[in-house]
Formats: C-alpha cells, sequence, structure tokens
C-alpha cells in the first residue's frame, strides 16, 4: 500500500503532528528500542507543550533533555521502569516512578485508572492490506494505542515486521509521520569476569535440556545465556528479546521444540539490542510477539511446561526477601516482569525461579545478601515467592524451606567474609539455633571440582557433591527413611535419634580436606534428595576412616562403589596413602566392596568382634570397582 496515496490527509509533518496535542495533555510514548525519536524531539522543540504528562515504560530520548529546566517547566515524565539513563534523574528527583507489574499496565490504559490523551508511537510501513506493524515494542504499547482518543505514528522503514499480535491498520491511526532513521541500539557490555563466570556455571546446573526460559532484563542475565550453550531443545517466553540469545539461537540451543505453549516460536513482548538482532527478528515467523498482558500473565506463562525464570536483584535478606527496584530509598529499576514470571514458574508443571546476583556490591564493601533490607528498601518479590537464589558462590534452595533453613542457604552462598557476621545477626534475632555452626569462611569453589554424576539403569541419574551445612534437614531426613537394619550397619547400634546436636558434631569436624563427607542425591527440578553419604575422617596422618550409607531402594546399583572411588581421589589430594574401615561381619555387601577395590586389603577382628580392614592405596595392586555390589558370599 502506498501510504501517501491512501492516507494522504493522515500524512503530516512531525511539527503539525504535535501541534495536535493540546496543553495539559497524558502521553504515552512507545517502549525502549521502539521509541519514536524523531517525534519524541519535535514534541520538545514545541514550545507551546505546556503541562504535558509524559507516560513511558523504558525511555532513552528524553535522557536527553531531563536535566533541562525548560524541559522539566513543561513536561512531567513518569516512568513504570527506570532505565539506566534515566537513573541519576531518577535519584535526583526529576522524574516519577509508576510502580506497577508489566502485566496490568495495560490494564491501568483499557480501565482508565491512568487516563490516556494521546499515544506516541513508531510502526513500519503498511504492507499491502494496510497493516503496519508496531515491531520490537507490542509490550504496552498496544493497549495504549487502542486506549488513546489520538494516536500519531512515526512510519520507520527500519523497524521490523514482527509477526504476532503486532499488526495496526492504517485505519486505526490518526496522524502519520514519515521518518526514516535508524532505532535506538542497546548494548550490554561482554566483557567476561570471573562473577559472571561462576553465576552462569551455577544457573547451567539447574537449566536442563527442553525447558523453556524467561531472561530479564541487566547486564547479568544477558552474561548467563552464554553459558547455557551446551544445553539442548531449550525454548524461550519471555518479556524482552535480547542480543544475547542470538549466540543460541544460531547454535540451535534454542529451537522451542520442547515447549507446551506455542511450540516452535520465541514468545515476547518487546525485543531490545543491536541493529544485527533487529535484522533477525524482522518477518521471522520463530517469533512470536503479544502485548505484556499476555506474555506476562502468571496463568499464560504457567502453561509452559518446565518454565524457568532468570532474573536479577539487588539484595536478598536472610529470610528470602528480594529488592530489585530500589536503593533504599533511591528508585533503580523497576518491578518489571519479575514477580509475573516467578509466579508463572511456580504454578508451571516442573517450573521453578532463578534470582541472579553477585554476592557484594561496592568492590566487595557490602554483602547483597543482607540480615534485612535496606531501609527504604522495596519488597518486589516477597519471601514466599523466592526457589533458588545463586551467587558465585553457590546455589541457595528456598522454595519450602523455614527460615533456619533460609539463613543457612543464603549464609552459605554469602562472600565468605560476610558469613559469619550474617549468621551472628540471624541468631541476635533468633532465626537459628544458637549453637550454630556458620558456614567455611573462604572460597570453596574447588568443591566444585569433586562433583559428578553417576548414570544408572533406565535414564536414572545420581549426582554427587560434598556435604553443606545447609543439608541439615535433608540429611535428617535421609536418616530417618533408612531402615533399622542399615543404621545398625553403618552406627553399630540401633540409632534412634538424629538430632541438631548430633549433625551439628558431625558438621563440625568436616573440613573438606583431611575429613570430608560426600552426598549422593536425585534430582527433580532443582530439588535435591539425598540417597547417599559417603564420609572419611582422619585417623592418622597418612590414613582415614572411611564409611557409607545409601538408601534401601538405591543399594545394589554401584553407588557405594563410585562414592568410594571418589573419596579415594580425594584422599589421595589430601596426603592421604589408604583408608580404613571397620565393619560388622553380617555385612557381607561392604565387606566385598572392599575386598574388589583393594585386593591387597587386609582384614582381621577386633575385640568386639567387628572386622578391621586396612586398605593401603596402591596403585598396581588395586583396581576399580565394578557397578555391582552383590556380596560374595565370603566372610573374613
Amino acid at each position: 500500500m502506498d501510504i501517501n496515496e491512501y492516507c494522504s490527509k493522515k500524512m503530516l509533518t512531525a511539527e503539525a503532528a504535535v501541534s495536535r496535542i493540546k496543553r495539559g495533555s497524558r502521553v504515552f510514548i512507545g517502549t525502549g528500542c521502539g521509541e519514536p525519536q524523531y517525534l519524541i524531539r519535535s514534541l520538545v522543540k514545541d514550545q507551546s507543550m505546556q503541562d504535558i504528562m509524559l507516560y513511558q515504560m523504558l525511555s532513552s530520548t528524553l535522557a536527553d533533555y531531563v536535566e533541562n529546566p525548560d524541559f522539566l517547566e513543561r513536561f512531567a515524565l513518569k516512568l513504570f521502569f527506570i532505565s539506566k539513563a534515566m537513573r541519576k534523574a531518577a535519584f535526583e528527583g526529576r522524574i516519577d516512578y509508576l510502580p506497577a507489574y508489566l502485566s496490568q499496565i495495560p490494564r491501568l490504559f483499557s480501565s482508565h485508572r491512568i487516563g490516556l490523551d494521546v499515544a506516541l508511537v513508531q510502526v513500519s510501513p503498511p504492507d499491502k492490506f494496510g497493516y503496519c506493524s508496531l515491531g520490537v515494542s507490542v509490550d504496552i504499547t498496544r493497549s495504549a494505542m487502542e486506549h488513546a482518543p489520538l494516536v500519531i505514528a512515526q512510519v520507520n522503514p527500519r523497524m521490523p515486521r514482527t509477526w504476532g499480535d503486532s499488526f495496526v491498520h492504517v485505519d486505526q491511526i490518526d496522524h502519520f509521520v514519515w521518518h526514516e532513521e535508524s532505532l535506538v541500539e542497546t548494548t550490554m557490555g561482554v566483557e567476561e569476569n570471573q562473577i559472571a563466570l561462576r553465576i552462569g556455571h551455577f544457573v547451567s546446573e539447574l537449566v536442563e535440556d527442553g525447558a523453556t526460559l524467561q531472561i530479564g532484563f541487566g547486564y547479568l542475565p544477558n552474561m548467563i545465556l552464554r553459558y547455557l550453550d551446551q544445553k539442548n531443545d531449550l525454548g524461550v517466553h519471555t518479556q524482552l528479546v535480547t542480543d544475547g540469545l542470538m549466540p543460541l539461537f544460531e547454535k540451535g540451543v534454542v529451537n522451542n521444540r520442547k515447549k507446551t505453549l506455542l511450540p516452535g516460536r520465541v514468545v515476547a513482548s518487546l525485543c531490545m539490542g543491536s541493529e544485527r538482532l533487529y535484522q533477525f527478528v524482522d518477518n521471522n515467523p520463530a517469533f512470536y510477539f503479544r502485548s505484556s498482558e499476555f506474555v506476562n500473565d502468571p496463568t499464560v506463562i504457567a502453561r509452559n511446561d518446565n518454565l524457568i525464570s532468570i532474573s536479577s536483584a539487588l539484595e536478598v535478606d536472610l529470610t528470602g526477601q528480594v529488592c530489585s527496584d530500589s536503593m533504599g530509598h533511591l528508585f533503580y529499576s523497576g518491578i518489571g516482569d519479575q514477580v509475573d514470571f516467578l509466579r508463572g514458574s511456580a504454578m508451571s508443571k516442573g517450573g521453578f525461579s532463578i534470582i541472579a546476583l553477585p554476592s557484594t556490591a561496592r568492590n566487595n564493601a557490602v554483602s547483597r545478601i543482607v540480615p534485612y533490607l535496606s531501609q527504604g528498601a522495596g519488597v518486589a518479590t516477597t519471601r514466599a515467592d523466592v526457589n533458588f537464589v545463586v551467587t558465585e558462590y553457590g546455589i541457595a534452595e528456598l522454595q519450602g524451606k523455614s527460615i533456619y533453613q533460609r539463613v543457612m542457604e543464603l549464609a552459605q552462598i554469602a562472600h565468605p567474609k560476610f558469613r559469619d557476621e550474617l549468621i551472628q545477626d540471624a541468631k541476635r534475632r533468633h532465626y537459628i539455633f544458637a549453637d550454630q555452626l556458620p558456614p567455611a569462611q573462604e572460597d570453596l569453589l574447588f568443591l566444585e571440582g569433586y562433583k559428578s554424576t553417576l548414570d544408572l539403569a533406565k535414564g536414572r541419574k545420581v549426582h554427587f557433591r560434598p556435604l553443606l551445612p545447609s543439608d541439615e534437614f535433608a540429611y535428617r531426613n535421609f536418616f530417618y527413611s533408612l531402615h533399622e537394619k542399615t543404621i545398625y550397619y553403618r552406627f553399630f547400634y540401633q540409632m534412634k535419634l538424629f538430632s541438631h546436636e548430633v549433625i551439628q558434631k558431625q558438621w563440625s569436624a568436616v573440613d573438606y580436606r583431611k575429613n570430608m563427607s560426600m552426598v549422593g542425591f536425585v534430582q527433580r527440578h532443582g530439588h535435591q534428595e539425598i540417597v547417599a553419604i559417603g564420609t572419611y575422617a582422619q585417623e592418622s596422618d597418612e590414613k582415614a576412616e572411611v564409611a557409607f550409607v545409601v538408601r534401601e531402594d538405591f543399594q545394589g546399583m554401584g553407588i557405594a562403589s563410585y562414592l568410594l572411588n571418589n573419596l579415594e581421589d580425594i584422599a589421595k589430594e589430601n596426603d592421604y596413602r589408604g583408608f580404613v574401615a571397620t565393619v560388622l561381619p553380617e555385612n557381607r555387601t561392604m565387606l566385598a566392596i572392599f575386598r574388589r577395590r583393594y585386593p591387597n586389603a587386609t582384614f582381621s577382628r577386633t575385640g568386639g568382634n567387628e572386622v578391621r580392614v586396612i586398605m593401603p592405596f596402591d596403585e598396581e595392586a588395586n583396581t576399580p570397582a565394578g557397578n555391582g555390589e552383590e556380596a560374595d558370599g565370603k566372610s573374613p
């Protein structure tokens, strides 16, 4: 369609178009990289514009004017999200922040709770049927257009045509201004750093093949995507598409095949990035753009099975409250899509959410895991909404956990120099036991090298990692799940109680070097359930005493043998030259495992009629144990 021919009376200069805006009007401006820059500049230039109230979600062009007293006298700017370019102005009170969930902003327009008189938007040229595209900015823009009496559109040939619900017929637009210019580009720093690498590593442990992802706005979520390039068949249902997704599209990591809602398509409402990204989404049927009231509706989000929400935060307190939009009294960003997706992922079958943040700020001067949120900080996400919190020091699982457990999980992933302080603060608030031992005050990243996975029959897996202070309740539940016979074989008496005091005593000895405990667990959508524990403890400078216990439904699968091999490797790193063990004579399975793994082991009876086994680490004489753990019927 020739817009000049079909809509000749609607075609105006920018000056003529903005002159239609009356004094005192409430004006909506298109979002982010889809904002009509030429119209904005023309609006600000027109000195007849007085007492104009501007509404926008993400603002870029207006950042050039907020320092100008003349602008502030004529315009009042209200933002649903504070971009980096607007942060200083927000801190200084020169703009107004409107907190709202993204899914509900379109309803604010349709209900006229926020009344609009004018919508300034940017569209592509119309196709032969007269349909323009909102391109990279559907989000809240569509609703604003539908409920503003006057719609002025900048027609820009560089605006991509996107599939989905982005199309607007020329009859729905009151005035057109033709102006070609580059879209706003917003690229985030790509400089790799150790903190982002470690956070990305931990997030990748939680993301399983076939998951559907939501990625929040910001540098860190964008960086995390770089560490998901070994995954398979990922899908995307997200508010915002950025350049961070491009490598995953190109490698076929994101193909949307396993999605349960709109399979084969990326669902989004906004695109912000480079010209390369805009060209990629242009007329690409793999992308399906819808308004925020659809994309961010928790009930719609939940229609995606295995939906994983990944977003960031400014600080998290020890009970799990999250602040993401303010630094104390200073408004920093916005509520955005975080709460919508946290709640949607919680309702998704197999879904969950991840809050990722560095453990410190201001060059390690302050902890971002805090005893309580800063004075004035907004609780965007309640403690009941949070599932996983990830820092460069690990993963804290909060869903279904008590305050005591949350304190231990979060203190464990805080920066080492703040862990003891956090524990002491939690004790003063009576969040935890007065005798609770703090996590180690050192960087235990080396423990990542001890993680491994054992593949079992029928696709089952058991994952192994060192025991952590936050495992107390899981360890307790594991103990009480065991049969009396299993407990007797492990402890040599019918141990009835596995109390906090007992666990603290065992935990106090673990230093991950001379004394080590490894757990085997099965994982279901991020949740870990312990099924085995193997431990060695120093007996002498050269030998450590080793012991195992495996839950009955996982016995006979090679788990104890696997743990034994792992513990031997770790013990060798710490200068041990052999293991010793004390075993009941009727525990023939364990005796058989030791005999197979250490052919040169010696077996002898003790005064208490137990069997003492001495197992030197002789590389030539010893051979790796097999997967079978059946007893060989022999007694020592």
